[in-house]
């Protein structure tokens, strides 16, 4: 028997309360051309359990999975190894189901391991201080201009031209409803942009990200010094976080603020998500940073103990007092990436970003060898961008027609940049076998 709690004359009640005569008229700002005008063809009522299960093991038998064919797709996204133990850890109970730990007398073991990734998120960007945890890098990054703006009480944000173009879109929104500018720079595929010159008196901060999204791996320790002489701040955005394996840190760099996608490190790549943003910054700037604080403590019987020791979001004071409107956060995400982080120790996370490097170098050998193909990226981490000879994203669909995911087209985020139209994306993390390089060059001969 159908559940229906509702009765006809409840449906009318509510409907005259809204103001409408019928439930379509709650749908009319929604264009005609995306309405279906009746039910989906083909697609039945109802069916049992277990014919919903082998309905659905059929619709996910269309997906070519990155763990059974040759993968090089990055551009924010990356396919690690995951330890089965992070995946043992993460579904024990207690950790799964709990909540936000606003009690801190039954949630010690919750707010310890946040506790645990703030130190990890602050060693790994050289910052003094991190949060527990955003939603994603994107996000975060978003959050991060916004808290620029309060300190500098400034209004003019500069974008680098190697910033993600899916996280330079999440700011300019933000800016368009914050009342803010975001001026962007042009897509910079060959890392020659000279953002320094363009920091002025309005500037409350610069965005640049490193490796950026083309793979430049870059030194911003001289537009830091220029930033700051402005009364600017400089947020640096890693959407590669095992690179900090190699890289100098952003804080060592003069970064003010640093954010970061941590899904490389514990979380698979889950079709987009959940993914965990990481958020850290200088402590002088403590009061302004969004999200959550863990801080160690003493219970009454001088027993180590951790508590909230910062809660900036709307819910918890005066909604103008609140530096953030960030409504969640990515604990159980925060948990697997401290939980793998802990399995490496810093030996083996230093030992993971060389593997992902070494195979990147031997990558990039291969295709550059190719005729035609040029790699474009002069430093890089574990990806880089190469001009084919042709448009790339044919190429790419040729290559996955062959069982091979051959990287990023630049077009599919850049659709209005002609230059962007023959260059791909290419990411090798330690997953990647020589077998699989072989099998992409191959397809790339054949193709091109």
């Amino acid at each position: 028997m159908r559940y229906l709690p509702l009765t006809d004359a409840d449906r009318r009640d509510m409907l005259t309360k809204v103001g409408v005569k019928a439930v379509d008229d709650l749908f009319r700002d929604v264009p005609a051309s995306a309405r279906l005008p009746g039910k989906v063809a083909g697609l039945p009522d109802h069916l049992g359990e277990l014919e919903v299960e082998r309905a659905f093991q059929g619709f996910a038998a269309m997906n070519v999975s990155p763990a059974s064919v040759p993968f090089f797709v990055g551009a924010g996204a990356y396919r690690h190894h995951v330890p089965s133990t992070v995946d043992y850890m993460i579904q024990r109970g207690e950790f799964l189901t709990s909540y936000t730990p606003y009690q801190p007398e039954i949630t010690q073991g919750t707010l310890q391991y946040l506790f645990e990734f703030q130190t990890q998120v602050s060693l790994l960007t050289g910052m003094e201080v991190a949060n527990a945890s955003m939603y994603d890098g994107s996000t975060a990054a978003s959050e991060a201009v916004l808290m620029a703006n309060r300190i500098t009480r400034r209004g003019k944000a500069l974008l680098s031209g190697g910033l993600h173009p899916q996280y330079r879109q999440v700011i300019e929104t933000t800016a368009h409803w914050q009342g803010y500018k975001a001026v962007a720079g042009k897509a910079d595929a060959a890392g020659l942009e000279d953002l320094i010159a363009a920091v002025d008196k309005e500037t409350s901060c610069v965005v640049v990200q490193n490796p950026s999204f083309f793979g430049h791996v870059r030194d911003f320790t001289k537009l830091a010094a220029a930033c700051h002489a402005a009364g600017a701040l400089l947020i640096v955005v890693v959407t590669e976080v095992v690179s900090l394996g190699l890289l100098m840190p952003p804080g060592d760099m003069g970064a003010d603020i640093v954010v970061c996608e941590g899904q490389s490190i514990g979380n698979g790549l889950g079709f987009g998500g959940p993914y965990v943003g990481l958020f850290a910054t200088r402590e002088k700037y403590l009061r302004q940073m969004p999200g959550r604080l863990a801080g160690e403590t003493v219970d009454a019987d001088g027993r180590r103990g951790f508590v909230l020791t910062l809660s900036t979001r709307e819910q918890h004071i005066r909604r103008e007092k609140a530096t953030s409107n960030i409504c969640t956060n990515a604990g159980l995400c925060a948990l697997a990436f401290t939980v793998h982080l802990t399995l490496l120790g810093e030996a083996g996370f230093r030992r993971l970003a060389e593997l992902n490097h070494a195979k990147a170098c031997a990558l990039a050998d291969h295709v550059a060898a190719l005729p035609g193909v040029e790699v474009l990226s002069d430093s890089f981490f574990n990806e880089f961008t190469v001009r084919l000879p042709k448009a790339a994203a044919p190429v790419v669909e040729a290559l996955a027609d062959r069982r091979i995911l051959a990287g990023l087209p630049v077009s599919r985020l850049l659709p209005d940049d002609p230059d962007a139209e023959s260059l791909l994306l290419l990411a090798a993390t330690e997953t990647v076998t020589e077998q699989d390089m072989a099998a992409l060059v191959a397809g790339l001969k054949e193709v091109l």
